[in-house]
């Protein structure tokens, strides 16, 4: 009998939701997610939890699901992962658990994904408080920001008894999940909703507290009584492309473009307090999930015109494919085999047109995408008044100065001896961007979890 096809996932029509900041995927609702599930053949040997990172154990929460025992699942889903509503939105799925699905051999795999989300908002709609399960230690761990691999490192260490404090340098807990990833894609309230399940696990949040300035991984463990310290600042400190004109009015880094908008709420400004510039044309250059979100974003915040350029083709672009088709659907103009050799201004100071260079591809680099390299006499100009750079961003070397013995790379991360995080300093460890440089969020909750067993192995041996 063949297979039922996927259930698709409700959008949101695209000349509605470029006009807000509202949610575009509606998720599915109970008819949707028992089709969908129904389709799981439940296999002996499930391949598709061999590309989840924190070893949820699929088959399992998504036969609670068929049964229709909503809260089997999420409990399911809970041993494993702290942030199933968030990871249901913004894990790439189909390059993880859903790529080994079976069912993807000759057809549609699994939406492992929506099912996750399903479970992962029907738990926090109930408000359920969880049981802590370990007995409550004496030792004490200090959590170093409260991104996803500080938020289950935390969670996880919590559960096992020990006291936690993450220290978190802004206003509001979340990290890249607040600061970086737009409302329409994560809705704040998720997160925020996520962030309470951990708290109640017994986890205490000190914000405001940069840590490396207001107190030290030193003092951490030597004034103020932590036996273990876990770093996971991840990848906040953006690149830039080091060509003329850089420096005008009008060019963000996207790590700054975003976090006025999702953290600060700079798309309600005067109802919140920070402004944002946003011109009628928009350049974003880059090409992964970072430079969609910043692209559709200048859409929502009235650009009539926004391009992404980026140096190589469509197929070298490392944006999860669903975020390219979205940000086409939304009107977003791409300008592929293009890259930025000057920026020129106004006699205000203020960005007046970008000034690119065709490119064409040449044999594969180290990361195996064939090379660009410029074509010459092709340049061109594009007029825009906001540029927005999206070319990844590495580690705050704010923590690695500050603290003794902590060993880092040429690019600042932190060097760790495995997988577990433990770092060249006894009793720090550290996972997530800070370590890896820009990855995903589920990948960096996998580091939390890794690096939790590590500390729990290290505490009870030392005490």
């Amino acid at each position: 009998m063949p297979r039922k096809n996927r259930q698709d996932m409700p959008l949101l029509d695209p000349e509605e939701r470029v006009l807000h900041f509202g949610e575009v995927a509606l998720g599915y609702d109970e008819e949707k997610a028992l089709a969908e599930a129904e389709r799981c053949l439940n296999c002996k040997t499930p391949l598709c939890m061999q590309g989840c990172p924190v070893n949820v154990d699929i088959p399992e929460f998504i036969a609670a699901i068929k049964e229709g025992n909503y809260d089997e699942a999420a409990s399911i889903l809970r041993r494993k992962n702290n942030l199933p509503a968030i990871c249901g939105r913004v894990c790439p799925q189909e390059n993880q658990c859903e790529k080994f699905c079976v069912l993807a051999n000759k057809g549609e795999p699994v939406a492992i994904g929506a099912l996750e989300r399903f479970v992962g908002d029907y738990h926090l709609a109930r408000g359920e408080k969880p049981d802590r399960t370990g007995e409550r230690k004496d030792q004490r761990v200090a959590v170093v920001g409260s991104g996803p691999a500080g938020l289950t490192c935390a969670a996880d260490l919590a559960r096992m008894g020990y006291q936690v404090t993450v220290f978190e340098a802004f206003h509001k807990p979340g990290g890249v999940l607040m600061y970086g990833i737009p409302e329409f894609r994560l809705p704040k309230k998720i997160v925020e909703g996520e962030i309470e399940y951990v708290k109640s696990l017994g986890v205490e949040i000190r914000l405001n507290t940069v840590v490396g300035k207001t107190v030290t991984v030193d003092e951490l463990l030597e004034e103020h009584g932590y036996d273990a310290v876990f770093i996971s600042t991840g990848a906040g400190l953006p690149y830039f492309l080091n060509i003329p004109g850089e420096n005008l009015n009008g060019v963000y880094s996207a790590n700054e473009f975003l976090t006025r908008v999702n953290l600060m709420k700079a798309y309600k400004f005067p109802e919140h307090a920070t402004p944002i510039m946003v011109g009628d044309k928009v350049a974003v250059v880059g090409g992964g999930n970072v430079a969609m979100d910043a692209a559709r974003t200048a859409r929502r915040l009235g650009a009539q015109k926004v391009y992404i350029i980026y140096r190589r083709s469509r197929e070298e672009m490392p944006a999860r494919k669903e975020e390219i088709a979205r940000a086409e659907e939304e009107g977003v103009d791409f300008r592929l085999l293009a890259n930025p050799v000057a920026i020129h201004g106004t006699e205000e100071g203020w960005v007046k047109e970008i000034e690119l260079v065709k490119m064409e591809l040449g044999e594969p680099d180290e990361s195996g995408r064939r090379r660009p390299k410029p074509v010459p006499g092709s340049n061109f100009t594009l007029e825009v008044d906001t540029i927005i750079i999206a070319i990844g961003q590495g580690p705050n070397p704010l923590i690695p100065r500050s603290t003794n013995e902590l060993q880092v790379t040429e690019r600042g991360h932190i060097v760790v001896e495995d997988e577990k995080g433990r770092t060249s300093k006894k009793a720090v460890f550290a996972g997530g961007d800070v370590v890896t440089g820009a990855a995903t969020v589920i990948e960096a909750m996998g580091a939390g979890k890794r690096a939790a067993q590590a500390i729990d192995e290290f505490l009870k041996a030392y005490f």
